[in-house]
């Protein structure tokens, strides 16, 4: 599938297979930035002398930094350009990561992650809007869709390498390999030709660029799938955050069997993405997975209820991610087609609102009973989602 751009030769085949494998290195910056150092979580807390939330607390303000950083990228980068502004964040990001690995204390960590996280949002918001320049519609979609396939990998290979080399390097050292990924990813944005038209270039003053925020928040069938796709966020990242805790140490297995079993779930979120694509409506796609994302939820109460057997547990989990991948492809292009008119700034809220309900949940699964907290949020959550996709199935009908 090429672009229009392709098919009048502004692009190179060669220059295309390279674009999109640079968005799904850029737009994989999430997985990377908060799952790669998830089995070194629970040594942290030793490490700092600190407390499981607290530790919890980094998960958090990563997501902030990535929901604020997307906030001002999106709009920034529709005055000056995609080029310019991604550089500048992979530059922020790689400085960010590599002093936050002399962090002597979990208060001075946790401000490296606020700007590591604001570094890495440049790559992930800019990811969808350089893929909104190229695509609209259903191609649109397909192109979500294989970017959140190669994304698929991040979570994948993110854990496991951190599980591989949580023991021998330590928490300091898997920062140190995310910054040699940040260093790779900026050289390879050099090559990046601008998407973005001088004509379509927003020709005001640099704040008024974030007027477009005012009409996003009016677009209706805008603001609902960004709402379910945020709630489908909260969702992963109650996973995210509770897993390290639930399998190392409620199930009591390793950190490579958490590596493990972690990256078999992440395939899961891909293999939904990809299948999304079948449903003609993509509407009805998100409705799907939102229905099953409430009787899954529904079954891991009752599993830690009655049953507390690690089996179900995966089994389930995998299952809910599954779900998830409907959902994300879908909201996400509908979302992306319905703001095409601010590019910028509705990739920005889409990538902020899912980092901003992740960083909310994230701190919340650590109280009390970890098992029971995140059963609950996985439940509310889904119910909650299912609702907006309910809505958003009517407004694809008008």
């Amino acid at each position: 599938m090429k672009s229009e751009h392709t098919l009048k030769g502004d692009f190179t085949y060669k220059y295309f297979i390279y674009l999109i494998v640079l968005l799904g290195g850029l737009s994989a910056f999430g997985p990377f930035v908060t799952d790669m150092y998830l089995p070194t979580l629970p040594a942290m807390e030793k490490t700092f002398s600190t407390t499981t939330s607290m530790v919890q607390l980094g998960l958090t303000t990563g997501l902030i930094g990535l929901a604020l950083g997307q906030v001002f990228f999106g709009p920034v980068s529709d005055k000056y350009g995609r080029r310019p502004v991604l550089i500048f964040s992979m530059i922020l990001f790689s400085v960010a990561t590599l002093i936050s690995v002399f962090a002597q204390s979990i208060e001075f960590f946790l401000i490296c992650r606020l700007f590591q996280g604001l570094g890495g949002a440049g790559g992930i918001v800019l990811s969808r809007s350089i893929a909104t320049d190229t695509y609209s519609g259903r191609d649109l979609a397909k192109i979500i869709a294989i970017i959140g396939a190669i994304n698929g990998v991040a979570p994948i290979v993110a854990p496991v390498i951190g599980g591989l080399f949580a023991e021998r390097i330590g928490w300091q050292g898997i920062f140190v390999i995310l910054f040699i990924l940040g260093v790779v990813l900026l050289i390879a944005c050099l090559g990046f030709k601008e998407s973005l038209k001088d004509e379509n270039k927003f020709k005001g003053r640099i704040l008024s660029t974030f007027a477009g925020y005012s009409y996003l928040v009016i677009n209706a069938r805008f603001v609902v799938n960004v709402i379910m796709y945020g709630l489908s966020m909260a969702i992963l990242f109650s996973y995210i955050s509770s897993a390290p805790f639930i399998i190392q140490e409620h199930y009591g297995y390793s950190e490579l069997m958490f590596a493990i079993f972690f990256a078999v779930n992440s395939l899961a979120t891909m293999i939904g993405s990809m299948l999304s694509l079948k449903f003609k409506v993509l509407e009805n796609a998100s409705l799907f997975g939102a229905v099953l994302l409430v009787l899954l939820s529904l079954s891991q109460v009752l599993n830690y209820l009655i049953l507390d057997n690690f089996v179900v547990y995966e089994v389930v989990m995998f299952l809910i991610l599954f779900s998830l991948g409907f959902i994300f492809t879908s909201a996400t292009a509908v979302a992306m087609n319905s703001g095409r008119e601010y590019v910028g700034a509705a990739s920005a809220v889409v990538g902020a609102m899912g980092f901003l309900f992740g960083g909310i949940v994230s701190p919340i699964v650590g109280i009390g009973d970890v098992s029971m907290a995140t059963s609950i949020s996985l439940f509310v959550c889904s119910v909650i989602a299912t609702t907006f996709a309910v809505i958003a199935r009517r407004y694809s009908k008008k």
